[in-house]
């Protein structure tokens, strides 16, 4: 029989750690949402103009529903942006706006990571679908290590995807500030200002993948509690 015990700590934490992730993400696109950029440019309009200095062609840029909704579709090549950062000149809109033509110069680039990433979504998909949860809790509870092992290796697999996710955002982010910086868009401390946006923007990949290892090693441990 398994025994939860402190490992329920590990769930408490990750859940603190979300929480305090979507305060800080939206506090700070709140904030500089409420910015606007001396150059003028909507989120729309500077993604347009990147992809083509960038010399990326064939790539659309269309508003999406949703609020930070914004995300590269690589299947489509497609850049799709949230109506607050398609619409709005914020230093905000051009940091997020940058940040998703990051990830269509790196698809234009075969940058690895991203390769990686994108062959890693099935078994991401399957690893944090309900079937895993129920080969666990299932195995736990009619004690059926195998049956534990199978799901916590799917799992395994979801929480690899997270961590590969990490340089492929920083790395988007970094290509952001550069384009920002060097090619005008930005000037003086509005560099500063898209940068805290990249920042927190970044920590909600940092909390998904510290909550998925720390998940991980909940279950590692769940696991071995069936041994006593």
């Amino acid at each position: 029989m398994y025994y939860e015990g402190p490992t329920f700590l590990l769930l408490i934490a990750g859940i603190a750690l979300a929480m305090w992730t979507q305060f800080k993400v939206k506090s700070t696109y709140k904030k500089f949402g409420k910015v606007r950029s001396q150059g003028g440019l909507t989120g729309a309009k500077a993604a347009e103009r990147i992809l083509a200095q960038s010399g990326v062609h064939g790539v659309g840029v269309e508003e999406s529903g949703g609020f930070l909704s914004d995300h590269y579709d690589p299947r489509s090549r497609t850049v799709r942006l949230s109506p607050d950062t398609f619409r709005t000149n914020s230093l905000a809109a051009l940091a997020v706006a940058a940040h998703e033509c990051g990830h269509a110069l790196q698809h234009a680039k075969g940058y690895a990571p991203l390769n990686f990433r994108h062959a890693l979504l099935p078994v991401a998909n399957l690893g944090s679908g309900a079937l895993v949860w129920i080969m666990v809790l299932g195995g736990l509870f009619l004690g059926l290590p195998p049956l534990v092992d199978a799901g916590i290796v799917f799992f395994a697999g979801a929480v690899l995807f997270h961590v590969v996710t990490l340089p492929v955002e920083f790395n988007a982010s970094s290509r952001a500030l550069a384009i920002l910086s060097n090619h005008g868009y930005l000037v003086g401390e509005e560099n500063a200002g898209a940068k805290k946006v990249l920042n927190a923007a970044a920590l909600t990949y940092v909390a998904s993948a510290t909550i998925a290892v720390l998940q991980l090693v909940r279950l590692l441990i769940l696991r071995d509690s069936m041994r006593d």
